[in-house]
């Protein structure tokens, strides 16, 4: 069987792992910014392909990390926030409608 295709037990064809490398390069800002989007060619050296996606990966969780952070630092702002304001006030009602959608 060619390792271009996909077998019955849902191994991963080399071409689903270029697109997903592609679709996940396209998710990351630092990605985008560089233009890096492409599939990497035919020609290209394994190792330069495992490199590349090495680094790939690396960014990945480096930006979800930083997602995290930021999700953390935006609930302790809001949760600050919260404990200062009158709970039946316009302000906590709209941050309330906010929070529900």
């Amino acid at each position: 069987m060619s390792s271009r295709r996909s077998s019955s037990r849902g191994n991963i064809s080399e071409d689903e792992i270029n697109e997903l490398i592609s679709k996940l390069q396209a998710l990351l800002p630092s990605s985008r910014r560089r233009g890096s989007g492409q599939r990497p060619s035919n020609a290209r050296v394994v190792d330069e392909m495992q490199a590349s996606t090495t680094k790939l990966l690396k960014e990945t969780c480096s930006y979800i990390k930083s997602l995290h952070r930021e999700v953390d630092d935006l609930s302790d702002r809001l949760s600050d926030l919260m404990s200062t304001m009158d709970h039946n006030s316009p302000g906590a009602e709209i941050i309330r409608s906010i929070l529900r959608s």
